[in-house]
């Protein structure tokens, strides 16, 4: 039994504009979710033991992170969601479609602890009060949980995400900087057939237009090798021959998903849940367009959305605090359709580059049977990059 969650400190990995590639458009100041003011963002990484899998003890490779749109105090906000392939879940979204109001933390985590982190948020809601107290003791919510599937390195249905790792998660979510890679809900998740996890970045848009912030978060769970794409250049082809997972308890000791396209397991395994998170004043319509754009971001570096995967996504606007009410007629701001293709970029790129930093961050990983999913070689990256004169 897994007695306790392991808590890294915050180091700074190495993202993906610092070792040279190149994306477009302006960051913001953390090049994180969290330049969206009030977001805070928090992880718990459980990371145990080691050699054979016995169901129920580990290897342990898993987590939960979780998302709050406006801080640890109740405040709804606009939002909506979308679905490109609903081989995967999120809980609540039906209450957001009919209502247009994300009133939850969002969590993500893997596949087989989505009820058990959905209670735990629930219950701390409760004992901390987060919810429309004018309700007094008849009120309700859905907390909002997401999930991927980490299977590969992580002794899933063992269970081992428990509610004092939500709790943790939820306490110790924060603004500013955001740890990326094997932690958190991502510890375990592989992307592109190489170490995937949580990614995160953001976008500035025209003082022009506003100068409005569009942040992302990402676990990036899906994809193949061949698919994969960097700044526009194919970068998972030219990798073919490089190594990037080991399965032991298969036929065959190396296993390369784009030689098993008969094997819908490997060719369309996993999956990418996208948060995203602006300050414009977007009502819920308006999200419903942002979230349809994540998979143009997706596309861009290699995503299909395979039969196999589940790519869901979720939206929502910090503006317009004070809209939400029970009794009385309330007032919003709107934004511009005709200025909404900044809004459609800028999420674009940030889905893309946050993505792009999960996979940097991504460092070899060993799990349940000693199966290994290897970090991206960045080294070769760049001098793929450079033969395609992507950089110099």
């Amino acid at each position: 039994m897994l007695s306790s969650a392991i808590s890294f400190p915050q180091e700074k990995k190495p993202r993906a504009r610092d070792i040279g590639i190149p994306f477009d458009g302006t960051p913001g100041k953390y090049n994180a979710i969290t330049d969206v003011a009030g977001v805070e963002v928090g992880h718990t990484t459980l990371i145990e033991g080691n050699g054979r899998l016995e169901k129920g003890k580990g290897p342990v490779r898993t987590g939960v992170t979780a998302i709050f749109p406006a801080g640890k105090k109740y405040t709804p906000v606009f939002a909506n969601w979308h679905m490109l392939n609903g081989n995967g879940d999120m809980t609540g979204t039906h209450w957001i479609t009919e209502s247009g109001f994300l009133e939850t933390p969002i969590l993500v985590t893997n596949t087989s602890s989505v009820g058990t982190v959905r209670d735990a948020t629930l219950k701390w809601m409760d004992e901390h009060k987060y919810y429309d107290t004018s309700q007094g003791s008849f009120w309700y919510s859905y907390p909002v949980v997401a999930e991927t599937w980490d299977g590969i390195l992580n002794d899933i249905n063992g269970f081992h995400v428990k509610p004092e790792h939500v709790w943790q998660a939820l306490e110790e979510a924060s603004t500013g900087f955001v740890e990326e890679g094997a932690v958190g809900g991502g510890t375990g998740m592989v992307c592109h057939g190489f170490k995937g996890g949580i990614g995160t970045s953001s976008r500035v848009i025209d003082k022009k237009l506003g100068g409005y912030t569009v942040g992302v978060l990402v676990q990036a769970n899906y994809g193949v090798r061949s698919q994969l794409t960097i700044a526009g250049v194919p970068v998972g082809k030219e990798l073919a021959d490089t190594l990037n997972v080991k399965i032991f308890d298969q036929p065959s000791a190396e296993i390369n998903p784009d030689s098993r396209r008969e094997n819908n397991e490997w060719i369309e395994q996993g999956s990418i849940i996208v948060v995203v998170a602006t300050d414009a004043p977007l009502l819920p319509h308006q999200l419903k367009r942002i979230a349809q754009r994540v998979p143009l971001g997706i596309g861009k570096c290699g995503g299909i959305g395979g039969n196999g995967s589940g790519d869901i996504f979720i939206a929502f606007s910090t503006a317009n605090k004070n809209s939400f009410s029970r009794e009385k007629e309330m007032t919003a701001t709107l934004f511009s359709n005709d200025q909404m293709g900044s809004l459609f970029t800028a999420t674009i790129e940030a889905v893309e580059e946050a993505i792009i930093n999960a996979l940097v961050a991504g460092t070899t990983m060993k799990g349940i049977n000693d199966n290994t999913v290897y970090g991206l070689p960045q080294e070769a990256v760049i001098r793929i990059l450079r033969k395609y004169n992507r950089i110099k």
